[in-house]
């Protein structure tokens, strides 16, 4: 407790917990859709070569594309907001070790989207 200069009163700093970023567990979660669609991307183009598998794989890539490039933009922002310094009375975030897996599965989720779907062109065309 803090005494106020001039006056009776006092000022009381009271502890907050760190509390885990939001954006973070967002991008987890972001990035690890990416990687489960970007399979299914894979597996439609491999299997159904032949019935039209490029469509369907087409249609996943772009919503693994999407998913991915969110996980890392959702990431990049968790990380700028848990290493902004805060007051000692403001709350502290964590979590940087979520946005860093976040944003590594989003780019390898997007990656392996764009992979998949060049897979399925390639198997169709030939």
């Amino acid at each position: 407790m803090e005494a106020v200069s001039g006056t009776t009163f006092g000022v009381v700093h009271l502890d907050v917990a760190p509390v885990t970023s939001g954006l973070a567990i967002g991008a987890l979660v972001a990035g690890i859709a990416s990687l489960l669609v970007s399979l299914l991307v894979i597996c439609f183009g491999v299997a159904f070569k032949n019935d039209g598998g490029a469509w369907a794989s087409g249609a996943f890539a772009a919503l693994g594309v999407l998913a991915g490039g969110a996980a890392v933009v959702i990431g990049l922002l968790g990380r700028r907001q848990i290493r902004r310094p805060t007051a000692p009375s403001a709350v502290q975030f964590t979590g940087r070790g979520l946005a860093m897996a976040g944003i590594s599965c989003g780019a390898a989720g997007a990656l392996l989207s764009l992979l998949g779907l060049g897979l399925a062109l390639l198997l169709t065309l030939t």
